[in-house]
């Protein structure tokens, strides 16, 4: 299942049984344990939320930030109460449409060049960052091998659209 439709299913897990369908991305880091707490932030306040600052090629238009800290599930997403119990949710993109690009961020941790893909779960690095960007074509090959594409609201993968995260210190003041 790739990172959007997991954190999508666990807001609407988290919002089903509230009066009002608003968490924090601290709720929905905590639902899925199993998962990058990177990149889990990065879906609830950015690449999912609407109201976000449009730096992401594709928005997948899931929740709108509401506070600090805090955002409201978009009422097309919300599961009807006939399906709450079921624990139905969407497999697809809001959108429907197939797209062809994988996006990945690149980090520097502790010597090691860390890539986190945000469509898929894939995570790897490598000691340099060759050696990174070849072990994520492989990983992301490997994990899409076999897989429906288009249940991952994926075409044929053309390409692989990766970010480097550089650290910089830098005051407003």
């Amino acid at each position: 299942m790739t990172a959007h439709l997991a954190v999508l299913e666990a807001a609407q897990r988290l919002c089903a049984g509230r009066p009002e369908p608003v968490f924090t991305p601290d709720e929905i880091v905590r639902a899925l344990p199993h998962m990058n707490a990177q990149t889990i932030r990065t879906h609830v306040t950015s690449r999912c939320c609407v109201n976000a600052r449009a730096h992401h090629l594709s928005r997948l238009e899931y929740f709108r930030r509401i506070g600090r800290g805090s955002y409201e599930l978009l009422a097309e997403h919300r599961v009807p109460r006939s399906r709450r119990s079921k624990g139905a949710a969407a497999r697809r993109p809001a959108s429907g449409i197939e797209r062809d690009t994988v996006h990945a961020v690149v980090t520097k941790n502790d010597g090691a060049y860390v890539v986190d893909c945000h469509e898929i779960a894939v995570v790897t690095q490598g000691t340099t960052l060759d050696e990174a960007l070849a072990n994520l074509i492989e990983a992301v090959t490997l994990h899409l091998e076999g897989e429906d594409m288009t249940a991952l609201g994926l075409g044929r993968v053309n390409r692989i659209h990766v970010s480097y995260v550089l650290p910089a210190s830098v005051d407003a003041a």
